[in-house]
């Protein structure tokens, strides 16, 4: 007998909730694409140089550190009509607000800064141009670069400059990476460079 107020008193409680109607809109988006695309980059995306002593960099000025060369191939099922863009997984610790960041010190201070550019590109075999795009693909304008603020898509070559489909694309990524000078930096044991970039692809 003492357990039926409980009841009782909850289902008075739930009624009027029950009765009352909230709305909420759900969507299920998505894209299907025409053909899948790999890409793959040389040594796993690692480029490592190694050790080097803080006497060896200036300490007024950013010193250029020797470039390093990976190999980027993508690979499509299809003909596709792509780009690709980089996310920064370092933002905030470059010294130069174009390139990717190469971490923190452990007092704090920027340690350097790297880009990547596309050289000697080729799409199924023949010589192309790389594209950048800094209106997400409205207009595009020829460059090497390939980085977190533009978009890079694939041209013919010669001067024109819309994007074309592919199947295989292959072009060397060279980075080039500068440490901040010795000044502005408190190395008091080994500090690792840290940089680290995800490269992503988005169908046009």
């Amino acid at each position: 007998m003492n357990s039926s107020p409980v009841v009782f008193l909850a289902t008075l409680l739930l009624a009027p909730t029950a009765l009352a109607i909230s709305k909420t809109e759900l969507s299920v988006q998505g894209i299907i694409t025409p053909s899948a695309c790999d890409p793959v980059v040389s040594s796993g995306g690692v480029v490592d140089y190694g050790k080097m002593t803080a006497k060896e960099l200036n300490p007024e000025q950013p010193t250029s550190l020797p470039p390093q060369f990976l190999r980027l191939s993508i690979q499509c099922e299809g003909p596709t009509m792509l780009a690709f863009d980089t996310t920064d997984n370092r933002a905030g610790s470059s010294i130069n607000q174009y390139r990717h960041g190469l971490g923190m010190t452990p007092s704090n201070e920027k340690l350097g800064s790297v880009s990547f550019h596309l050289r000697n590109p080729v799409a199924d075999g023949v010589p192309v141009r790389t594209l950048n795009s800094m209106d997400g693909g409205v207009s595009w304008v020829p460059s090497t670069m390939l980085s977190f603020f533009t978009l890079t898509a694939i041209a013919a070559a010669g001067n024109s400059s819309t994007p074309i489909p592919f199947t295989r694309f292959d072009a060397d990524m060279q980075l080039h990476t500068a440490i901040d000078g010795t000044d502005r930096l408190t190395v008091l044991d080994e500090i690792p460079m840290d940089g680290h970039a995800t490269l992503q692809m988005k169908y046009l």
